[in-house]
């Protein structure tokens, strides 16, 4: 079993999770055998006691995407509620796919380029371009024009 340690202190919620993505993916290609991996991510348990920021969103996340991994809290395995203990299955998405994914659930209603680059201008305006035109290609989001008006709108 080969064990990795990541420590997510000090980060913001973006920093935690594209740190999180870039060592998961990592870890899985060191090795060709994800079944004899094992991840150890301290997040810490929040200032309150009562579970930080990071801790709550890094498990909703991994609850998300748990048809890529397993995961079990460190309370459950020795009463940490600081750390998270993760099984890697396969590849996360990165960040782009994660930014195409967001903006398309956001286009359920049709949406305006502006409304879009509003909602997800943390990303930089040229990712977010990106990803529309990723998603208009795959096919997945498509324009409408209504009185000189362009929306997008998932499909």
């Amino acid at each position: 079993m080969t064990h990795y340690q990541l420590d997510l202190h000090g980060c913001t919620w973006s920093e935690a999770l594209q740190n999180f993505i870039d060592f998961y993916n990592h870890s899985l290609d060191q090795n060709t055998d994800p079944a004899a991996v094992q991840l150890s991510v301290i997040h810490g348990y929040g200032s309150t006691g009562l579970g930080g920021a990071i801790r709550k969103r890094l498990r909703a996340f991994l609850i998300k995407h748990s048809d890529c991994l397993e995961f079990t809290p460190g309370e459950n395995v020795d009463g940490n509620q600081g750390c998270t203990t993760v099984k890697p299955i396969k590849r996360l998405p990165d960040e782009k796919e994660l930014l195409a994914e967001a903006i398309r659930n956001y286009c359920e209603r049709p949406r305006t380029q502006s409304k879009i680059m509003v909602e997800f201008r943390k990303h930089g305006h040229p990712e977010i371009i990106q990803a529309i035109r990723s998603l208009e290609k795959r096919g997945w989001l498509a324009k409408q024009s209504s009185v000189g008006v362009v929306r997008y709108v998932s499909r």
